[in-house]
């Protein structure tokens, strides 16, 4: 059995003791302040009962027996992520609302979509910065035009997940030649970046993530856990801040638009919240 396979088995099971869920938390804790005093300076705050359940789970599928103090791997922190994602209920509100911004240039873009399509931008056009205004553009996904019901209907598991990622037929144009050739690290990330897909289909992705080969571990820095991964198209890794307790991207170097367009920051990352909100644009 593989380990994504193992990982599934794991999360079917009746949940672990209270005292082996204490065991597994003290564990990690110390795996994870060991890295984050050796590069900030400062602790991880606490992670949650359950967060460290779902990180026991992570170390157990994947055969992990690093001792205390050793920083969790980048494929560990993925799994802890999914196994995030998929208990996370699906938000709810009006607008699914996307903030970008670069905490050092003060610098931000915003869009609110709506599930019938309509969209508003906020510093997405250079003609009126700072003014909200109507967007025609929608979600893109490996080139293609996708909508909510797209996003809600793609598969759960990761292998499938990738098959169908695979078969999505978008133009060349708004594709990375990694893209062009069925590569998945891409569309990917976008899944479980910006774009409002559903809990399930978010924990398949990072699962597919990590999976994928190369990943690696940075250690904690503010917001989260960094991972790099190689591009695939030969260019900068890409970096994300991951939060495995929320299972949030918060922080990265890389953002695909909604026009089909790439967003690389060289040298300080881009902030990053997605949600669903009631609040209008303005």
């Amino acid at each position: 059995m593989d380990d994504l396979n193992a990982l599934a088995t794991l999360l079917a099971k009746p949940e672990p003791s209270t005292e082996a869920i204490s065991r597994s938390r003290g564990r990690l804790q110390d795996r994870m302040r060991g890295r984050a005093r050796r590069r900030n300076g400062w602790l991880m705050p606490a992670l949650s009962l359950a967060a460290a359940a779902a990180a026991a789970v992570a170390v157990l599928a994947t055969g992990v027996t690093a001792p205390a103090g050793a920083p969790a791997s980048g494929k560990e922190i993925l799994l802890m992520a999914a196994a995030s994602a998929e208990r996370t209920p699906q938000g709810s509100g009006t607008y699914w609302h996307v903030k970008r911004w670069w905490p050092n240039l003060g610098e931000d873009m915003e869009s609110w979509t709506t599930r019938d399509g309509r969209r508003w931008t906020k510093g997405e056009s250079d003609r009126t910065p700072g003014v909200v205004v109507s967007d025609s553009t929608s979600f893109m996904l490996k080139g293609a035009k996708v909508d909510f019901e797209d996003l809600e209907s793609l598969p759960t598991d990761p292998e499938t997940l990738k098959a169908r990622i695979a078969e999505l037929q978008g133009r060349d144009s708004d594709m990375a030649a990694s893209e062009q050739r069925g590569d998945p690290t891409r569309t990917l990330v976008a899944l479980i970046s910006e774009l409002p897909a559903p809990p399930e289909v978010r924990s398949a992705a990072f699962r597919a993530l990590a999976a994928m080969p190369g990943v690696e571990s940075a250690g904690a820095v503010a917001g989260g856990q960094e991972l790099l991964f190689p591009d695939p198209d030969g260019g900068p890794e890409i970096k994300l801040v991951v939060d495995p307790e929320t299972a949030q991207v918060t922080r990265t170097n890389y953002l695909q638009t909604n026009d089909g367009g790439v967003i690389w920051s060289g040298r300080d990352f881009i902030s990053v919240t997605a949600d669903w909100t009631d609040q209008p644009p303005q």
